[in-house]
């Protein structure tokens, strides 16, 4: 497919992304003439954004010298917040993590804390990376950061998360740009996530749903291959009201939710009430995996509550796979609950070629859709162009 964009960001994605590694690919894939691509090349070498090595494959030819991204190109910044601790990644200009890092951290202590202490732990975790590489500058071309709750696409604005106290309308962009001084990408955890599969696991499909079950429910969207946002409220199944025989009060002020019931704070907060302590959505996952019948039990149950919901989804949708990843999606119980009740309620239509699988990019799968939102920002066009121009 021909991108037809001739400017020197168009190039620099080609390269990052792997879909081309010479001057004759990007001739290929891009629409302009060699010459053209070889003077926008040079260009890009000037800049320290690319660079020229060894050989590649042969087309027929002499084998063409390999492009790749240059050392000195830069990096990005990226933060995947939970509700009590944050994934740290320092990444290079393709999202491959250069660096990774845990931080301890609740969110519920609210945004300005929260978010001046992530970027003080990336800029040390930068640091360390320059100590590393023998680099005495590593540019940082951006900073993205994924967030447990729904950030509005247009404003950066957070709305109306759960279990975020003092976040609802805080803008988190423009906060972390000030902040950081840096161009800033702001994103639902789940929307992260989806296009982290998407990218690295998925490329072939074109309609995806990915599951992210922790402390809280979350879905990602991609459609037609590209990030379904809406207006920051695409894939929030969290509030979608159930049935259920106990009525349970949702943080959102509403009764029923699915995440008041089926979510591992819900479950926590359950099994704490028949004298079992777990601090985290994992403890019971090792609960399950232990045998604790009242833990495999409440998997089990918030498993037909997931399923009815995503049943209706999955219809209306039709997706080529449902992804299922998050820290509760290790309980095996809890896994094939949902898909048997898909593949008993749904349309045979629906589900003859649906794939129901867990992540297979893990823990990772946010960070590395915060690096490939970020190359392909509108704000990367801005910093390329202007180191080609220097």
């Amino acid at each position: 497919m021909r991108i037809r964009d001739d400017g020197p960001a168009a190039l620099v994605r080609l390269v990052a992304t792997g879909q081309a590694e010479s001057r004759a690919d990007l001739a290929r894939l891009s629409g302009l003439a060699p010459s053209s691509v070889s003077l926008r090349v040079e260009e890009l070498i000037d800049a320290q954004l690319f660079a020229e090595e060894g050989a590649g494959a042969s087309r027929g030819g002499r084998r063409p010298r390999r492009l790749r991204l240059a050392r000195e190109a830069g990096v990005f910044f990226v933060a995947d917040l939970g509700a009590h601790h944050a994934r740290l990644a320092i990444v290079d200009l393709a999202g491959t993590p250069l660096a990774l890092s845990e931080l301890a951290c609740e969110i519920a202590v609210g945004p300005e804390s929260t978010l001046d202490s992530v970027i003080g732990h990336l800029r040390v975790l930068a640091r360390d990376l320059q100590d590393e590489l023998g680099l005495a500058d590593l540019p940082v071309r951006g900073i993205g950061v994924g967030l447990p709750g729904p950030v509005d696409p247009a404003t950066g604005q957070v709305v109306s998360p759960s279990r975020m106290p003092g976040w609802n309308d805080f803008p988190a962009r423009d906060y972390v740009t000030e902040r950081s001084g840096l161009p800033a990408l702001v994103e639902n955890d789940a929307n992260l996530m989806a296009v982290g599969e998407h990218r690295h696991s998925w490329p072939g499909l074109d309609n995806l749903m990915v599951l992210k079950l922790g402390s809280g429910i979350g879905c990602g969207v991609i459609a037609e291959g590209r990030l379904h946002r809406g207006r920051g409220a695409a894939g929030d199944i969290s509030h979608v009201r159930i049935l259920s025989e106990a009525t349970v009060d949702c943080s959102c002020g509403h009764p029923d939710c699915l995440e008041a019931h089926a979510s591992g704070a819900a479950l926590a907060a359950a099994l704490a009430g028949q004298g079992i302590t777990v601090d985290h959505p994992a403890d019971i996952v090792d609960l399950v995996t232990n045998g604790v019948p009242q833990a495999t039990s409440a998997v089990r149950n918030a498993g037909r509550l997931i399923g009815d919901v995503l049943t209706a989804l999955v219809n209306f949708f039709n997706p080529d796979a449902l992804v299922i990843g998050g820290s509760m999606s290790n309980a095996e119980p809890l896994i094939s609950t949902i898909r048997g009740v898909i593949y008993e309620r749904c349309l045979p239509l629906a589900t003859r070629n649906l794939e129901i699988v867990t992540s297979r990019t893990g823990r990772d799968a946010s960070i590395l859709g915060a690096g490939h939102l970020l190359l392909d920002s509108p704000l990367s066009n801005e910093w390329i162009e202007a180191a080609v121009k220097q």
